[in-house]
């Protein structure tokens, strides 16, 4: 399958960091520097962020179509993600070995995968091969073949996957709890299907989702790499100008998280528990959103500075990693977090969780973690650009979320700007009255009221 295959180009980590540095600093330094990341609007029409850099021969371009599983037929789950299996098992007068033959003979890397949200492409490649790439992405955008044989061989490889990870606690855990929170909605449904849909979807499927979804409308391009700009508008109209203009996109409406305040086990034989929990969050363009971003560090965020990792694991022992996240979706804000224990002390682990998320959304936390964590956030952020690959899919997250060209600039200066009563005030929107739901999976010694029961 296509999620298996890439080529790992990318740039050297000390040029990474000296442009990231450039680009993403506060300083006015940083602020001579953002005319490096460049908005280019191609003949056809196509817009495309793009970053130059010539430091290796490579190429790195990430795309997304608004949409993604969401915009699967309700008895059809795992369309979207079928289809990204799908588009580089041939194209044009390509079979799927004559296509994966072209891409392996110039160690092209193509790639498609379907989120919730959006359907999502990436190709990296050597400059001198760049002309090669582009036609073959072309071809598998706008000439799929879905052949029958193709398809039952993704279609066996996709079931054999989802029966072993019937068997993984925490992609069972996962599944319940978007099922239960987000029932008859498409968020509540696997996003990699299951045996029953899977089995239905027909080729004729896979040409109407492509048609309907991958649209110039809701497109969006990062590119990164050596490339003159007229160059790569040129490439980019070859491969993306002869999809349909508009999408024809279904309404998904906006949701919040269902069953709140229960509890569900899934009887699993093996050894731990595995949590999983949630509740309401944040959605990415709401003002209080960085100041929850901050307090989600403290609380849970941090791999070993954590809240939770220091109650639950370095205290007690209970669990080897511990975690909480916020989750944006299209439609909905999430917190998440979950972790892994000892069937016996699984109510105890979780008592423990629920009980540092109600203290912190009532108390807020001190100011020696508020400044350990922006000091943190503010210098890891650089880490994020250490390639060229990475800085193609942060110029991409950045226009999916609509947050600004100049984000990268703004970001750590938004975080720093956080206050101890920003967090407060974000910790009683989204912590201090939600309940969560939470699914347990293992063989769990009985909850009762006081060990989260």
């Amino acid at each position: 399958m296509t999620q298996l295959r890439s080529a790992g180009h990318g740039l050297s980590f000390l040029k990474g960091i000296a442009m990231a540095l450039a680009l993403f600093s506060a300083s006015s330094a940083a602020d001579a520097q953002v005319g490096k990341i460049e908005r280019i609007t191609t003949p056809a029409g196509i817009e495309v962020w793009f970053v130059r850099d010539d430091t290796l021969p490579l190429l790195s371009l990430n795309f997304a179509f608004d949409g993604g599983a969401a915009q699967d037929p309700a008895d059809r789950a795992g369309l979207a993600y079928v289809t990204a299996a799908m588009l580089d098992e041939g194209a044009g007068e390509l079979d799927a070995k004559a296509f994966q033959e072209q891409l392996e003979q110039r160690a092209i890397s193509l790639s498609y995968s379907a989120d919730r949200d959006t359907f999502r492409g990436s190709v990296r490649v050597l400059s001198e091969h760049r002309s090669q790439a582009f036609e073959l992405l072309r071809l598998s955008l706008t000439t799929p073949r879905f052949d029958q044989e193709a398809i039952d061989r993704i279609r066996a490889s996709i079931l054999a996957a989802h029966k072993r990870s019937l068997t993984n606690p925490d992609e069972v855990a996962g599944l319940r709890w978007f099922a239960s929170a987000f029932p008859n909605h498409p968020y509540g449904r696997p996003v990699k299907g299951d045996e029953k849909s899977i089995s239905g979807i027909e080729r004729s499927m896979l040409f109407a989702y492509a048609k309907r979804n991958l649209a110039r409308s809701n497109l969006k391009i990062a590119v990164v790499g050596a490339i003159e700009r007229d160059d790569l508008a040129r490439l980019i109209d070859h491969a993306f100008a002869k999809l349909p203009a508009k999408a024809e996109l279904l309404d998904i409406p906006e949701i919040k998280p269902q069953s709140l305040g229960s509890r569900e086990v899934i009887d699993l034989n093996i050894p731990q528990t595995t949590i999983t929990f949630g509740s309401v969050g944040l959605k990415r363009k709401d003002p209080d959103f960085m100041p929850a971003f901050v307090l989600n560090h403290i609380l849970g965020g941090g791999s070993f500075s954590s809240r939770l990792y220091r109650e639950v694991r370095e205290k007690r022992g209970l669990a080897y990693s511990v975690y909480s996240y916020l989750a944006t979706l299209e439609r909905a804000g999430l917190f998440l977090g979950g972790t892994s224990t000892r069937n016996d002390r699984a109510g105890e682990a979780l008592q423990i969780i629920e009980q540092e998320i109600v203290r912190i959304a009532k108390d807020g936390p001190t100011a020696e973690e508020l400044s350990q964590a922006k000091s943190y956030l503010t210098g890891s952020y650089l880490l994020h650009f250490d390639t060229s690959a990475k800085v193609a899919s942060q110029l991409l997250e950045i226009q999916l979320q609509e947050l600004g060209i100049d984000y990268f600039e703004r970001r750590n200066n938004m975080v720093n700007a956080v206050t101890a009563e920003d967090v407060r005030r974000a910790a009683k929107r989204f912590l201090a009255d939600s309940k969560l739901l939470v699914i347990l999976v293992g063989r769990p010694a009985p909850l009762s009221k006081t060990n989260g029961g």
